[in-house]
């Protein structure tokens, strides 16, 4: 496998505190990797320094060997570099149809027409088909967003995301909030991804981490503590003792 996302020695500091601790990470193409840790680990500064939204103090971010660390977070998107986030960006008064297809249309180039082309027979269309019946969407793309179930909305964010066309795709906890009965969906939908679109999942649920990780990485006072196969991980007194609150001697 080829690295497609990369950090080296990245550090983020705010004043007098070291959120990102030269941290240098890998994440292979066809990646299903996890990346987990306690409550202010520093998992989301993490993920805002690899999507651009904060700018590093120290270090590199690298996308499919380009160095990516001053661009913007729409030219990382361009790249190939997606995200959803813990809490929904949608569109509420629109409805899934128009949220794909603003998708869409954006990255074909005509972000600005997509209202006209909505329900046209045209490759937006087309796509927007297929990306709802991805996700479960078929049967609530007139309905606006804010009415839908949790579940659903979230499934429309991946959707969205999904529709950029990425190479690599951040899930910043994707079923949080979501009820235990929606839950299945979500999983359903992130195992049935296509292999060329690696995959990084920031995640709490462990039944989730686990169902879906096949390498998870911990991340502890803004540094990598391991990083291995799930089964190594779930084993490593180490992780037991900073995220699972158990002591080290058992």
């Amino acid at each position: 496998m080829s690295t497609v996302l990369e950090t080296r020695g990245l550090s983020k500091r705010f004043g007098g505190l070291l959120a990102t601790s030269d941290v240098t990470f890998q994440l292979e193409r066809g990646a299903r990797q996890a990346l987990i840790g306690p409550n202010g680990a520093g998992k989301t500064t993490f993920v805002n320094l690899l999507t651009g939204v904060l700018p590093p103090s120290a270090g590199q971010v690298m996308l499919l060997g380009e160095d990516v660390t001053n661009l913007k977070p729409e030219a990382r998107v361009r790249r190939g570099l997606v995200r959803t986030f813990q809490i929904n960006q949608l569109f509420g008064e629109l409805t899934p149809l128009e949220t794909l297809a603003l998708a869409i249309g954006e990255r074909l180039g005509q972000g600005s027409d997509w209202r006209r082309r909505v329900g046209a027979a045209d490759a937006v269309a087309h796509e927007v088909t297929q990306v709802a019946e991805r996700f479960g969407l078929a049967d609530v793309l007139e309905r606006r967003t804010d009415t839908l179930p949790y579940g659903k909305q979230r499934l429309l964010e991946i959707a969205a995301a999904f529709a950029c066309a990425p190479k690599v795709l951040l899930l910043d906890e994707p079923a949080a909030g979501v009820p235990e009965a929606e839950r299945r969906d979500i999983l359903n939908a992130i195992a049935a991804l296509p292999d060329d679109v690696s995959v990084l999942l920031i995640e709490h649920d462990m039944d989730l981490v686990f169902s879906f990780a096949r390498r998870i990485s911990v991340l502890v006072d803004g540094g990598l503590l391991v990083e291995g196969e799930p089964a190594a991980i779930a084993a490593d007194p180490r992780v037991r003792a900073v995220y699972l609150g158990e002591s080290r001697d058992g």
